[in-house]
């Protein structure tokens, strides 16, 4: 009978049954694996800002209204995105400003306050500038409020704004966006 060893001469196991040994962190090139550490905390601590950071208010164009002698300074929302937006999460909004909504068709366009901290009025206005009615809405509400026949225009002000000024259905707004020509959202 022969008789086959499998131990080399020096008595250690065959490859085969060594463990497999890989070389240590610290091997080789430690400041590597330090820089995906910073890398990796650096990404991280940037998405939980943004996750939790509130978005900045649109940069939107500005038009100059009036109502009688009381001079308005709204900010124009004449795109979907800018109407979807309009003004949530603003924790505040200056005296005589506010935003004016145009539509490119008159319609039974419809406004709620989820996502708006501030409590606002809203007019809804005719081609004319004419006020069609006004609704008072509170912050973070689902509500619906709709103008009582199609209008193109709306415009939010702080709650309160029109009654203060004795403004109501009939009364008149003015500026550029109701002059006789005016091309809607321009």
């Amino acid at each position: 009978m022969i008789h086959i060893n499998t131990q080399t001469p020096d008595s250690t196991p065959p490859l085969s049954a060594r463990p497999l040994s890989l070389p240590s962190r610290r091997a080789g090139f430690p400041w590597v694996a330090k820089g995906w550490r910073r890398i990796a905390s650096v990404l991280a601590l940037a998405f939980t800002g943004l996750a939790t950071a509130q978005p900045v208010a649109q940069q939107l164009r500005v038009a100059r209204l009036s109502a009688g002698m009381h001079l308005i300074t709204a900010e124009v929302a004449a795109s979907p995105m800018e109407r979807q937006i309009g003004l949530m999460h603003r924790p505040s909004m200056p005296a005589n400003h506010g935003m004016l909504f145009i539509f490119e068709e008159p319609g039974a366009h419809c406004f709620w306050m989820k996502n708006t901290l501030l409590p606002l009025s809203i007019a809804f206005l005719a081609d004319d500038g004419s006020v069609v009615n006004i609704a008072d809405m509170q912050p973070q509400s689902e509500a619906s409020h709709c103008p009582k026949k199609p209008v193109r225009y709306a415009l939010e002000m702080n709650q309160g704004w029109f009654d203060k000024r004795g403004l109501r259905a009939g009364s008149r707004i003015g500026g550029e966006p109701f002059s006789p020509g005016a091309v809607p959202g321009r």
